[in-house]
């Protein structure tokens, strides 16, 4: 009967292996979201009427990929964690395809509306996935702050977009 204590998961997966599961569905996230998203920037955007407080289009691209390489980096911390937990993994996924639904939802389907309805669920996710890495490493979580009040303003701009343009 063998006592030792086994190896945390992170510790038998090869270190490539935990930056490829943390990278890849980031990048397709990003990727399939811009498919939605930029074909509709010049023509159905372009014409809404948006609030003053409205960033002006060039912005979005360089944070987007600051906060998804913030994303890719917390998740990759957390899969090195001895007991990385299912739960905060989940969460993380979940609140991932929910950012894509977004961009599919608000631009692919020109619909401020269900985008409120996926953006509502989509913050309470980061919050939850905030949680979650929290309290398997505090440096995890705190990459998800930024992502936390981006998607706070975006909520605010999504629902100033849907009720100038009803």
């Amino acid at each position: 009967m063998n006592s030792a204590i086994p190896d945390p998961p992170s510790a038998r997966r090869p270190l490539w292996l935990d930056i490829l599961i943390a990278v890849v569905p980031v990048v397709l996230a990003s990727l399939l979201g811009s498919a939605a998203t930029v074909p509709q920037i010049a023509g159905w955007y372009a014409d809404l009427v948006k609030p003053p407080f409205n960033p002006p289009n060039w912005i979005f691209a360089p944070v987007w990929t600051t906060l998804f390489a913030m994303m890719a980096f917390a998740v990759f911390r957390i899969l090195r964690q001895p007991l990385a937990s299912r739960w905060a993994l989940t969460v993380y996924h979940v609140q991932l395809a929910l950012n894509l639904l977004w961009s599919c939802i608000f631009f692919g389907l020109n619909s401020p509306l269900g985008g409120m309805v996926v953006i509502l669920p989509l913050l309470a996710m980061i919050l939850a996935t905030i949680a979650a890495f929290g309290r398997l490493d505090r440096l995890s979580s705190l990459l998800l702050w930024p992502y936390a009040a981006w998607v706070s303003f975006a909520t605010l701009l999504n629902l100033s977009i849907w009720w100038l343009n009803r």
